[in-house]
């Protein structure tokens, strides 16, 4: 658990910092960008969770 906290904790401050630069960019560049971000943790965390139910990183072979 603490392990999925720290990860979405480094990924908003990692887009976060990147409020300068996104902040430039129209509204709904920005609307886009921060849709795909809030979303793209998800796919760092996949592996972790597997990790966690099954004490491995790869998907077992069937």
């Amino acid at each position: 658990m603490g392990l999925i906290l720290l990860l979405i904790v480094v990924w908003a401050v990692f887009v976060a910092s990147l409020a300068p630069f996104v902040g430039e960019w129209p509204i709904a560049v920005q609307a886009l960008f921060y849709l795909v971000m809030g979303i793209a943790w998800i796919i760092p965390l996949k592996p972790l969770v597997r990790w966690i139910q099954t004490g491995r990183f790869k998907r077992p072979v069937k």
